[in-house]
């Protein structure tokens, strides 16, 4: 084990020690309520710069909100007390957006695309609804956002979902939700399911382009894997394809409610996934309930 003294290891516990140290290869951090799995994630990103020489653009590090990107940021500039740029630290949705400023040309996404929010998207929907002669009160715009948006989260395209689509609603949006794509890409606009499952097309497309961010990525770590949903976890994959040195820290507690179609199974499965994965277990609980921790054991042994 490494000498305590490394700044790096400072002010953590035996347990967390063991997964900041990890080095090569692929690892689960199985972390519950108040074990500390912020601190691991950025004493590990200051473990690879300091001991390991990894240069930082050759780190990705991902999380679920811009705060918590930020809050990395500083962590590691706190504990090596230099001005740590990190490239590629931020939420899926930036790391994608910048992916495809760079290279989304490859598949006709102009580097000065657009990306809607949710207003703008609630607008295209409503001027589609009006041409197609669709009650706007009956099928409230954002209810059919949602069910697009689920519809990309999953990767099911407007063919899939058409295919798919039972009752009169389901119906209705598969009507819309391919004119809605069409009307995006006249306007150079991707919306915030566009970034992530365009990346995933991307790749799937130019293999070469995959390549380089294989290349460029030797070390990624994902925050919250209990939230990945289908396509974030298939770019996670594709990436973590090129030298598998994924750290990926999961909340099992967290696990047991499902949002943004998050799909706790890709957490169950990260050993089914990686055979050779180390697992670590941040045992130490500092503000959880025992109730709480022991749904979450039941919840992995089920």
């Amino acid at each position: 084990m490494p000498e305590t003294s490394d700044i790096y290891l400072k002010d953590l516990n035996e347990d967390q020690v063991a997964a900041v140290s990890h080095y090569l290869g692929p690892a689960l951090v199985v972390a519950g309520p108040g074990s500390g799995k912020t601190r691991v994630l950025t004493h590990r990103v200051a473990f690879l710069i300091e001991e390991k020489k990894v240069p930082e653009g050759n780190i990705l590090c991902v999380t679920f909100t811009n705060k918590a990107a930020d809050e990395i940021k500083a962590r590691v500039k706190d504990i090596l007390g230099s001005e740590n740029i990190l490239p590629w630290s931020g939420t899926f949705h930036s790391i994608c957006a910048k992916i495809l400023r760079k290279d989304g040309r490859d598949i006709g996404i102009p580097v000065s695309y657009v990306i809607y929010d949710t207003d703008d998207q609630s607008a295209v929907i409503r001027d589609i609804e009006k041409d197609f002669g669709i009650d706007t009160k009956r099928f409230h715009p954002r209810a059919v956002l949602e069910h697009i948006s689920g519809a990309k989260s999953e990767m099911v395209s407007p063919g899939m979902y058409a295919g798919y689509a039972q009752g009169y609603f389901q119906k209705t949006v598969a009507t819309i939700y391919p004119e809605y794509q069409q009307r995006l890409r006249q306007s150079n606009a991707l919306d915030f399911d566009d970034l992530l499952l365009e990346t995933v097309h991307l790749f799937e497309a130019s293999p070469h382009i995959l390549k380089k961010y294989q290349d460029i990525f030797k070390f990624i770590l994902v925050d919250e894997y209990q939230d990945t949903n289908k396509v974030q976890y298939a770019l996670t994959k594709a990436l973590a394809n090129g030298h598998e040195n994924l750290f990926v820290v999961g909340d099992m507690s967290q696990a047991i409610y499902s949002f943004r179609g998050a799909d706790f199974r890709n957490i169950l499965n990260f050993q089914n996934d990686y055979p050779k994965a180390k697992i670590y277990n941040l045992g130490k609980n500092y503000r959880s309930t025992k109730n709480i921790l022991e749904a979450a054991k039941n919840l992995i042994k089920n």
